[in-house]
């Protein structure tokens, strides 16, 4: 092995270096891992490779592959968090093969190996705190680690898993943990588009985005990064960079939002399919105090239920919200345990502008009304924040309503 791949110093800085599935799964994916890492060594760096599982459903250890094989069979929380963990630990021990024969010293660590403590929520759990001395002997001793991302343990030392897509949150996480320099996320695209192609024309790859924009694109529906992942990093101003596994393109770089002021008003739109719109029928007497009891117990109720309510607005006796559809007979058994009568529209979508630009500029609100207008969309319902303008539409108008705010606010560009 030469110089450059060898004999890590401690002062070397740290890149965290997350692979996602389309990139472990194929032979021609993993040698590109094998340059990254090379790339990054001989640059001086000390590399810490976080994976996923091996591509897609159908791929013999994609996460939905080993899920189907007990498929909807009665199974503890914690024997599915087992099953669907073996994919990143496939992964890890295929990358460090790969990474050993490009003559790179290399050694695979499952989560919790690499000290990642979560809490005990099977399925969806958080990282409350990590351990990084595993990770730091491994980079002294002058090996590259390659941890099987999406996975920790909780105090009980039963294993977990942080959610789909959480390899990404592993990656901010031991990044932050690390104190790298960078975590570089590393997919099947150039870097984090403007919209979702598959419903939008002329999409671009945006060259600079704050991670207040990159939070909001996750939430609101954008498969970009985990959104623990995007929270992480807008949290602790970490520098992400999304870049693609397969070509030079220079990535999306993610600035913290006390280091870059956007030159345009909005720079991307998401969609949000599934949600349901939901008007309840606030109680007599009349009343401001009696309404804002009301709406109190409905909210704490929903609460309880574990429904989260999303563009809620109270007007004069009613009260409007939505809420994912798969949540939607939670929400109505809460509606009719209070005894409240309500009407529900399923069928509908999100959609949203984002843009840190948009503070405190005056008629973005409006030019989302007249470009969705023009387009003879119809919106049910609009909520906005300092960073974003949501719409909820017919799914069959979401679409062209996606394309309506790309072109109005000529992302494209």
């Amino acid at each position: 092995m030469d110089d450059a791949t060898s004999g890590l110093s401690a002062d070397r800085s740290v890149i965290v270096m997350k692979f996602g599935g389309t990139s472990v799964a194929t032979p021609e994916g993993r040698a590109s891992i094998a340059a990254r890492v090379t790339a990054a060594l001989e640059s001086g760096a000390a590399p810490v490779v976080v994976v996923s599982a091996m591509g897609r459903a159908g791929a013999p250890y994609a996460t939905d592959t080993l899920l189907s094989l007990v498929g909807d069979l009665p199974s503890e929380p914690a024997e599915r968090d087992w099953l669907m963990a073996t994919g990143e630990i496939v992964s890890a021990v295929v990358c460090a093969h790969e990474l050993r024969a490009a003559g790179i010293e290399a050694r695979a660590l499952t989560g919790a190996e690499a000290g990642i403590v979560t809490d005990d929520t099977h399925g969806s759990a958080s990282i409350i705190e990590i351990h990084p001395g595993p990770l730091q002997a491994a980079l002294a001793a002058g090996l590259v680690p390659v941890v099987a991302g999406f996975q920790g343990v909780a105090a009980s030392g039963r294993l977990t898993t942080l959610g789909r897509g959480g390899s990404d949150t592993t990656a901010c996480a031991l990044g932050v943990a690390l104190q790298a320099d960078a975590v570089e996320i590393y997919t099947d695209v150039d870097g984090v588009l403007s919209a979702d192609p598959r419903s939008c024309e002329g999409t671009s790859v945006l060259e600079t985005i704050r991670a207040d924009e990159l939070f909001q694109m996750s939430r609101h529906g954008a498969r970009v990064v985990h959104t623990p992942a995007a929270e992480l990093a807008l949290a602790s101003g970490l520098a992400v960079i999304v870049r693609n596994t397969y070509s030079d393109h220079p990535g999306t770089r993610v600035a913290d939002i006390s280091a870059y002021r956007p030159d345009r008003v909005a720079t991307s739109v998401t969609c949000s399919s599934g949600v349901a719109r939901v008007r309840v029928a606030l109680p007599a007497p009349e009343g401001t105090r009696a309404h804002m009891a009301a709406q109190t117990r409905i909210y704490r109720a929903m609460a309880d239920a574990g429904v989260s309510l999303d563009m809620f607005t109270p007007v004069g006796e009613t009260l409007v919200f939505s809420v994912p559809e798969d949540a939607l007979d939670r929400a109505c058994d809460v509606l009719g345990s209070l005894g409240l009568t309500y009407q529900v529209q399923a069928g509908l979508a999100k959609v949203t502008l984002i843009g840190a630009g948009m503070h405190g500029v005056p008629g973005v609100l409006a030019r989302v009304a007249e470009c969705l207008a023009d387009a003879s969309v119809t919106i049910l319902q609009i909520a906005d924040s300092h960073t974003t303008i949501s719409v909820v539409v017919s799914a069959e108008e979401s679409r062209t309503a996606v394309q309506a705010l790309h072109d109005g606010f000529e992302l494209e560009a």
